[in-house]
């Protein structure tokens, strides 16, 4: 997708505040749950407009203390909405195309941005939520990372697509968080060496314990190829439900690196 462009020290690939913001994106909601999976643009201050019927809006839950004083814990700008209580199926994807199963035939389009970084600014619905990030390292191994809500420990599937499980959190609101929304920021490369771990696949070996993406989870049965080394680039992104989303983008200086003003997110004015 990206893989044959100039790419500069930063790029913007989701903004909820574009002039086309899902333009490059899959979006999948659950057929089954037509009042309850739900993927629409809205204001994070007012939630307006609401998603036609039969879609009904959640709302926030257990994430003030009414002890605690009121800061500004929304944004006066429009934001992605995503919930449902099947995280799985229902999802926003980049590239639109799925890779394809191996040994068959599809679509292999890569994302391909060779960048370090990977952002997110995201609110916390009060709900579970997860977000994955395709690599591919210099020998076009594949490996998926998914940071979830729900993951207690690391943990590393070696299926078709070997999956590195790593645990996500937002600040409890004990802390007095003064917002609810957060840059979630991971370095790629650094990620490389943890699809070699033996003590990360034992560990997913030992544990019974069903997850929310459990009925997708197959082992393949034989030696597993894993990326390793240097990374090449990204090859998808996939940001599930349950939370709000204000943009996506990927740096090489990391979370200390210089952004542009458009990348600040602005309260709601309290007056």
């Amino acid at each position: 997708m990206f893989s044959s462009s100039v790419q500069p020290s930063l790029v913007s690939l989701f903004s909820s505040t574009g002039s086309d913001p899902l333009g490059l994106l899959k979006t999948h909601t659950d057929s089954t749950l037509p009042s309850d999976s739900v993927i629409c643009l809205l204001n994070d201050t007012t939630s307006q407009p609401v998603p036609p019927p039969p879609q009904n809006l959640i709302t926030a839950t257990g994430l003030e203390d009414d002890t605690a004083p009121s800061p500004n814990y929304t944004l006066d700008q429009t934001v992605l909405h995503l919930q449902s209580p099947t995280l799985r199926t229902t999802y926003i994807r980049c590239p639109p195309a799925a890779p394809a199963a191996p040994g068959k035939a599809g679509s292999r389009a890569h994302l391909g941005l060779k960048h370090a970084w990977m952002h997110l600014q995201v609110r916390s619905m009060g709900r579970e939520w997860a977000f994955e990030v395709g690599v591919v390292d210099r020998s076009g191994r594949e490996g998926a990372v998914r940071c979830s809500t729900f993951q207690k420990q690391p943990k590393l599937k070696l299926q078709n697509l070997p999956l590195l499980l790593l645990p996500l959190s937002f600040p409890p609101s004990s802390s007095r968080p003064l917002t609810l929304w957060s840059t979630n920021s991971l370095n790629l490369p650094s990620l490389l060496p943890h699809f070699s771990s033996g003590a990360l696949a034992r560990a997913d070996e030992d544990d019974e314990e069903p997850s929310a993406f459990s009925p997708t989870s197959h082992h393949n049965g034989g030696r597993t190829q894993v990326p390793s080394g240097t990374l090449s680039h990204v090859s998808y992104v996939k940001v599930y439900a349950t939370c709000r989303l204000r943009r996506i983008w990927f740096s090489e200086g990391g979370p200390q690196q210089r952004l542009p003003w458009e990348f600040q997110l602005y309260a709601a004015d309290d007056a």
